[in-house]
């Protein structure tokens, strides 16, 4: 089986090559502006900006079996309108492109900012209803999808991603901070009052299941990809300082709360679990 990924270059983008990689029998095509071809060398590293003007973009990624598509240009600015007014566009133009050319099966990223102020425990049943122009933008992504399942065949598996961390995370995420800090040997980390709750997963566990669904469920759907529990934030960063054995203390409710974002929700992993046969 041949499978592409675009951003591969990026956060979730390098495990899920990775992972891929490590698998038999699956040729893996690693897509992004400036591929990285450190990462295996059974990985095929294919230059591309998707938003380019190439009527042959299906051929120019290896003609794949499997689309994982993980691009998405803007991050993490999520009220940027640029992410309405020319990456949605983008977008389009690049996955119509791939279908139009014979791509049946597809694996695309989305956000569980497509629910926007919705609390509580998340499912994938729910009404999106999203407040910031990259959650819009996704949605609006998925909606044209959804139409290309109908006319064309496709099968499409919407991986609505919550909050995922992990090394080589963008240094604005609070993970990526926080370690910044202990590193360089601070005493104390300032953040948010941390006690919102929020549905963190490690990358590798949310890259093997973004893998199992592009194997094994391309044909999905929406499904929520998570860890189905919530925790304070401060919980989180207590964690991870415990993890790392280092002694730090967190200022809390130097920074107030995300506006776009509900105090309390996580995300159902039902659907995920039954799909893929885990736990």
């Amino acid at each position: 089986m041949r499978v592409a990924v675009t951003g591969s270059s990026g956060f979730i983008g390098r495990h899920v090559v990775r992972q891929l990689a490590a698998r038999r029998g699956i040729d893996v095509i690693a897509i992004a502006r400036h591929p990285d071809a450190s990462i295996s060398p059974s990985v095929t590293p294919v230059e591309l900006d998707i938003g380019a003007d190439n009527a042959h973009m299906y051929d120019s990624i290896g003609r794949p079996d499997v689309l994982l598509h993980l691009a998405w240009s803007g991050l993490p600015d999520y009220r940027a309108a640029t992410h309405l007014e020319s990456e949605l566009p983008r977008q389009i133009g690049f996955l119509d492109a791939c279908v139009n050319a014979g791509l049946r099966r597809l694996v695309v990223a989305g956000t569980c900012l497509e629910y926007g102020m919705q609390s509580g425990c998340l499912d994938e049943s729910l009404r999106t209803a999203p407040i910031t122009a990259y959650g819009q933008a996704k949605d609006r992504l998925r909606e044209h999808l959804d139409a290309c399942v109908a006319a064309d065949g496709l099968q499409l598996a919407w991986a609505r991603l919550f909050y995922l961390y992990g090394p080589g995370q963008a240094p604005t995420s609070l993970y990526s901070q926080l370690r910044t800090a202990v590193e360089a040997g601070a005493t104390e980390f300032p953040m948010s009052p941390g006690d919102q709750q929020r549905d963190f997963l490690p990358i590798d566990a949310a890259a093997a299941y973004l893998c199992a669904l592009a194997l094994e469920a391309p044909d999905a759907g929406v499904v929520n990809v998570c860890g189905g529990t919530a925790k304070p934030v401060v919980s989180w960063a207590r964690a991870w300082l415990s993890e790392w054995g280092a002694d730090l203390t967190l200022k809390l409710g130097v920074y107030p709360y995300p506006e776009y974002e509900p105090h309390a929700f996580w995300g159902s992993t039902m659907k995920l679990h039954s799909l893929l046969g885990t736990p």
